[in-house]
């Protein structure tokens, strides 16, 4: 993770869209995500980041 301007971001510079799936394959967050993220209260932002693993792993799960 890092950090925006004393704020913590998952962005990690690798913007691609999987439209399938709805999420950024960089950082796992939604278009939505990425647009409020700056304003987002700290706990919401934590909810996210708590989530992100396990959408990281669906991206790169190969689909049956």
């Amino acid at each position: 993770m890092r950090e925006m301007e004393g704020m913590e971001t998952p962005c990690v510079k690798v913007c691609t869209y999987d439209a399938d799936v709805g999420l950024c394959r960089g950082c796992g967050r939604t278009l939505e995500e990425i647009a409020a993220w700056a304003c987002m209260s700290a706990g919401e932002r934590e909810k996210v980041m708590a989530e992100l693993p396990e959408r990281l792993r669906r991206l790169s799960s190969p689909t049956s």
